[in-house]
């Protein structure tokens, strides 16, 4: 979608909320057959942080939109909309974006959840910004939040050592016609089988045979994946500059979707970028899918690195497959 001159969306507020257990390397070392070197080395992961058994997906959820909101000066009766992202819902028949809800106080709003994977707070904002930009909404929380250790096989090295627990979440508002506003989607169904969690869906019914195989965990094809990730970022960054009309070095921010280090570092050195814009905290939470981008987000709002005004350019991948962009100006140059 090219910017246009109607209705613009902004980044008004963000928020983060991420369990208290960090599990380090060290600590997997312990269990598994690797070391903290090679994980490091291949990934850039040094810690994750894992929830309690008692902590649920709506409650990080609910915590990290709650801080977006106060950072944004917005009362929860005001927020029109809530779209919460996430492969690790709750429950399968109530929405984790209606318990959020509920724990805001946020009467008024409608909610629902996005599924896309590690794309989806993109396409989260994709979505809540077209109910703006259509005049429809005033005021949208779009949360991503996941408990993936819960999918998580911690016998199997190949995964085990990737995913993190977390929420992220941003308030978008409307904005002056002077603020950037850029989306795009996409997504391969074709690929579907590189990451997945083959049973527990209507597919293939939870049983004894498929708990016995492990199939209630995240299976992935870690060399497709890395290809992919790598094309996905190049390939969108570039096409989101040209539609904006933008150079490498008037995106004041990058923060791509926090899979892999060496990942982000390749595509970052094909598209020129200058590495001191381009935001990573992997090391601190490992993969944390479609929490990654607005936990990351957050970060860099309250370490200085985003200003009023700031252009911040935003990209996820992840299974089915998906891949969302999002270029957009956070708060105003005014404040």
């Amino acid at each position: 979608m090219k910017p246009d001159s109607g209705i613009s969306v902004m980044i008004t507020g963000t928020g983060a909320a991420v369990p208290d257990r960090v599990l380090t390397n060290r600590e997997l070392e312990k269990t598994l057959d690797t070391t903290g070197h090679w994980i490091v080395q291949r990934t850039g992961i040094q810690e994750r942080r894992i929830a309690g058994g008692r902590t649920a997906t709506f409650h990080l959820a609910a915590a990290a939109a709650g801080r977006a909101l106060r950072d944004a000066r917005v009362a929860p009766e005001e927020v029109d909309l809530i779209l919460v992202a996430t492969s690790t819902p709750d429950q399968f028949t109530v929405p984790t974006a209606g318990l959020v809800q509920e724990a805001l106080g946020a009467d008024r709003a409608a909610a629902f959840d996005l599924s896309a994977a590690c794309a989806g707070f993109p396409y989260g904002l994709a979505t809540g910004a077209q109910f703006i930009r259509a005049g429809v909404y005033r005021t949208v929380l779009v949360v991503g939040a996941e408990i993936f250790s819960r999918i998580v096989n911690w016998r199997d090295r190949s995964t085990a050592i990737l995913f993190g627990d977390g929420a992220g979440a941003v308030v978008l508002r409307p904005a002056s016609s002077g603020a950037l506003w850029y989306s795009h989607l996409g997504a391969d169904g074709r690929g579907a089988d590189i990451l997945k969690v083959p049973a527990g869906g209507s597919r293939l019914l939870a049983s004894e045979e498929t708990v016995r195989q492990g199939l209630q965990y995240i299976h992935m094809n870690g060399r497709e994946v890395f290809k992919f990730g790598v094309r996905v970022m190049e390939e969108e960054l570039r096409l989101a500059m040209e539609q904006c009309g933008l150079y490498p070095e008037q995106i004041d921010l990058f923060v791509p979707h926090q899979a892999n280090l060496r990942m982000i570092e390749t595509a970052v050195e094909r598209l020129g970028l200058p590495r001191d814009r381009v935001y990573v905290n992997i090391q601190r939470y490992g993969n944390t899918s479609a929490a990654s981008i607005p936990i990351a987000l957050d970060e860099a709002a309250r370490c200085g690195c985003l200003a009023p005004g700031s252009v911040v350019a935003m990209v996820g991948f992840g299974a089915g497959l998906t891949w969302g962009t999002c270029l957009a100006t956070y708060r105003s140059a005014a404040g």
